[in-house]
């Protein structure tokens, strides 16, 4: 029996602008037989804060057994500070590792969306990008500390500064080839993580 697979986030995990099969998530089901995509929650625009209060109580009805975790950008384009981000995230995790254990849930990090077309339409790009950078530290090490493992894209997403193809039609948000290559590196994680 496959794992029951939802995956939390904001607009990178629901796939704004691709086609259902282009988001991250379907394209990793579809590689992986080991998991069946139960829901995908991500909302375009959520912050660390949405998912707590919208996504996390949903899950008690879906029975999770795997978890997926990219949450971030919004809290950079929102100007969150970054001690409620680390405290978002804390609850975050503490409750993904209470449901399904910290060998089940996996963190990626979030991608810079400065280096795409649109990238100069939400706040300074240097700026964002340092925030970006900031976040993914906060929740790598509070993924470590927790024994969660972390899968890092962040330079994937950079690539997009001079390829094209890696963005998607809206000049923001990433293509279905971006996330293709997010999944190739996904894979051999999560295959180790199911082999446990």
């Amino acid at each position: 029996m496959p794992n029951r697979y939802v995956a939390l986030g904001d607009s990178y995990t629901i796939g704004t602008s691709v086609a259902e099969h282009e988001r991250w998530p379907n394209q990793l089901v579809a590689r992986e037989p080991r998991l069946q995509l139960v829901a995908n929650l991500g909302v375009n625009g959520f912050t660390s804060r949405d998912l707590i209060e919208v996504e996390l109580p949903r899950l008690d009805a879906l029975d999770p057994e795997f978890l997926t975790v990219l949450i971030g950008v919004n809290d950079v384009v929102h100007g969150v500070p970054a001690g409620s981000y680390r405290a978002n995230v804390a609850d975050i995790l503490d409750d993904a590792v209470r449901r399904v254990g910290p060998s089940r849930v996996l963190v990626a990090t979030t991608p810079d969306y400065t280096v795409t077309p649109r990238g100069g339409d939400f706040g300074d790009p240097s700026q964002q990008a340092a925030g970006i950078r900031e976040n993914n530290a906060v929740i790598a090490e509070a993924a470590a500390n927790r024994g969660i493992r972390v899968v890092d894209i962040h330079d994937i997403s950079l690539e997009a500064a001079g390829d094209r193809s890696l963005v998607a039609n809206d000049g923001l948000h990433p293509s279905g080839a971006q996330y293709a290559r997010w999944v190739q590196r996904i894979l051999p994680a999560l295959e180790a993580l199911l082999a446990d």
